[in-house]
């Protein structure tokens, strides 16, 4: 009979991934952006035993990690993250004239943190959107999603709903999971003003250690880890330098494990 074959791949495709799917609409922690420091978030979450999953908007997770420093694709990471690297089996070479930083290929780094996140348990769902959060009695409770071509297509298309104790916010600069939640919720944030203070101009120092430091809880149920929670918090971006991000990504997970096993 012809097309056994093509059938046979086209239902083996349908069938894994609405079983992968449905067994993850209801989440302990689903972090949205899958870029660094949320696959170091995933791994540890999963390795801890907790039920997550990564919603990216692109085809490629991994944020700006692939195309290193404008597009040498070499990154640098300090001392103080290296066991996160060596956690994850990425490689790295001491810096000769900068004491305690090291470079690293960044092809390498995104695919290793990919990799390393799926094989701890957690799931990524690529090309797909979160246009909106869902909120019940004053608390963040879960993502709406769509796919992205459908929100880049504007087409009218009813999205679905991912249910989750915790949600991460790693979309990047634009905080994009809290934006909604202040916007659309009206809810006020753990920040001075109670909204999102707003990213300042590059100082590196003071980037990395704010990335970490602001790294938080910023509404019942809702966290932020990466560029998104300097963002909300008003810190300094630091280009290149992922150090921060990844001990970000470790926080955020030790912060959700702590939420979620009260």
């Amino acid at each position: 009979m012809s097309g056994v074959i093509e059938n046979v791949i086209s239902n083996a495709i349908v069938q894994s991934f609405s079983k992968k799917f449905s067994d993850h609409l209801v989440l302990d922690a689903a972090i949205v952006g899958g870029g660094p420091s949320a696959m170091v978030a995933a791994r540890y979450l999963a390795e801890a035993g907790k039920k997550v999953a990564v919603f990216e908007r692109k085809l490629a997770p991994g944020g700006g990690t692939w195309g290193g420093g404008m597009l040498f694709n070499e990154v640098v990471v300090q001392d103080s993250a290296l066991h996160i690297l060596d956690k994850f089996n990425i490689r790295h070479t001491p810096i000769a004239d900068a004491d305690g930083y090291h470079t690293l290929d960044s092809v390498e780094m995104a695919s290793a943190l990919i990799y390393g996140a799926v094989h701890a348990g957690a799931k990524i769902f690529n090309s797909m959107s979160v246009e909106d959060i869902v909120f019940k009695a004053g608390k963040v409770n879960g993502l709406v999603i769509n796919w992205t071509p459908v929100e880049r297509l504007g087409m009218h298309v009813d999205p679905l709903t991912v249910i989750a104790d915790a949600v991460i916010d790693g979309t990047g600069h634009p905080s994009e999971i809290i934006k909604m939640a202040t916007d659309k919720a009206m809810i006020a944030i753990d920040t001075p003003s109670g909204k999102i203070e707003g990213e300042r101009p590059m100082w590196v120092d003071s980037g990395e250690a704010s990335t970490v430091e602001n790294t938080k809880e910023y509404f019942p149920g809702l966290f932020a880890c990466g560029m998104s929670a300097n963002n909300c918090s008003g810190g300094y971006r630091m280009g290149p330098i992922f150090g921060g991000m990844l001990l970000s990504g470790k926080k955020a997970a030790e912060l959700v494990i702590d939420f979620l096993n009260k």
